[in-house]
């Protein structure tokens, strides 16, 4: 039988349809599947596929995550990695926050994860608190799909996430009220907290503390992810005064491969070494501008670093507006419906969707 799998449409359509219905090249195609669905899930670790061979999603493989050690986990405490994509703001690209965007992401990608980031200024939440509804969209596509999905209170020009404590209190109890039950769902409470008078210990944590209490008042398990100083950089800070309370504790790390290297590794083994679990909810293929060129070799090198961690990651990001970091070329599926084409990606969407595919043999 020809297990599918996004992995084995690189083989062609018309040399898996045939070898499918029984074609002349059925025994050769069916061995090579087996190998590699073997290669991609050996042992109990399958972390490589959204669907596997028996139609499984990856929610209904892994269940309830959880943190054991520096490691994010399934429900029976397998280490796993999660690898998908984030959206850009929902307020200007959340037309591809749908189910049949998301469809095609895991179907064809193979993403595990989406991450619905929910800008707060520039025009976002604080500006329109109807931006909820594309979280809602991003949500509920999940549950219906399978995929795990990041909630991303988008901290950036705010710079300090404590000048908002009470109204993301109020968002993630509410979000803990709707979802708190599905293992699927995974917070974010501060994307990027930057500026050299936001610190760890003087801003970021003491907001992180009271948001934690306040999701866990609802839900006692999903995972939490909080950012760290410095656009989440500085995670070797936070692993020397780590949250005390709230069980199921991530942190954020987040890169751009043609601006950090291994002088931020070196700060992210730090806090691994410590004991301190890293979620990169957040990385690109080129410079922290998002533009410029792509860096497939650098990325290579994080994406190494990451699989040999056993990091989860979600890559920046889903949008057409022509920045060297976006997976479309500019323009490309106006209308959001998924169904790209080759010529609608870009060179960084080309790499991405290459690694989550499994196709890139020096990341087996």
């Amino acid at each position: 039988m020809l297990y599918y799998t996004p992995y084995f449409r690189t083989l062609g359509e018309t040399m898996a349809k045939s070898a499918y219905f029984g074609g002349p090249c059925i025994t050769a195609i069916s061995v090579f599947a087996l190998v590699i669905l073997t290669a991609c899930s050996s042992g109990s670790r399958d972390s490589r596929l959204a669907v596997d061979g028996e139609g499984r999603t990856v929610v209904e493989r892994y269940g309830q995550l959880q943190v054991i050690g520096t490691n994010l986990c399934d429900q029976a405490g397998n280490p796993v990695q999660l690898r998908g994509m984030s959206s850009h703001a929902l307020h200007w690209y959340g037309k591809y926050a749908n189910s049949e965007v998301l469809r095609w992401l895991r179907d064809d990608w193979n993403a595990q994860l989406w991450r619905a980031a929910m800008y707060l200024s520039e025009g976002g939440y604080f500006t329109s608190r109807t931006i909820r509804n594309r979280v809602t969209d991003s949500v509920e596509a999940c549950l219906d799909l399978g995929m795990y999905v990041i909630v991303d209170w988008h901290v950036h020009r705010d710079r300090d996430p404590l000048l908002h404590t009470e109204e993301a209190v109020e968002f993630f109890t509410d979000a803990a009220k709707r979802w708190g039950d599905k293992p699927n769902v995974i917070y974010e409470i501060c994307n990027e907290p930057n500026g050299e008078e936001v610190t760890w210990a003087g801003n970021v944590k003491p907001y992180a503390e009271r948001v934690v209490r306040a999701i866990r008042a609802v839900d006692p398990d999903n995972i939490i992810i909080v950012g760290t100083p410095t656009w989440s950089q500085d995670v070797d800070i936070a692993a020397e005064d780590p949250l005390a309370e709230g069980g199921n504790i991530m942190y954020t790390l987040h890169f751009y491969a043609g601006s950090h290297g291994k002088e931020l590794r070196a700060k992210a083994e730090k806090a691994l070494d410590k004991g301190l679990p890293l979620f990169v909810t957040e990385w690109g293929t080129t410079l922290n501008t998002g533009g410029g060129d792509i860096y497939p070799a650098e990325s290579k090198q994080w994406l190494q670093w990451m699989q040999k961690r056993n990091i989860s990651w979600a890559n920046w990001s889903v949008n057409n507006k022509g920045e060297a970091s976006g997976a479309l070329q500019y323009n490309a599926d106006r209308e959001g419906k998924g169904g790209w084409k080759a010529s609608d990606l870009s060179p960084s969407g080309t790499f991405i969707r290459k690694v989550l595919r499994n196709e890139d043999k020096s990341l087996r």
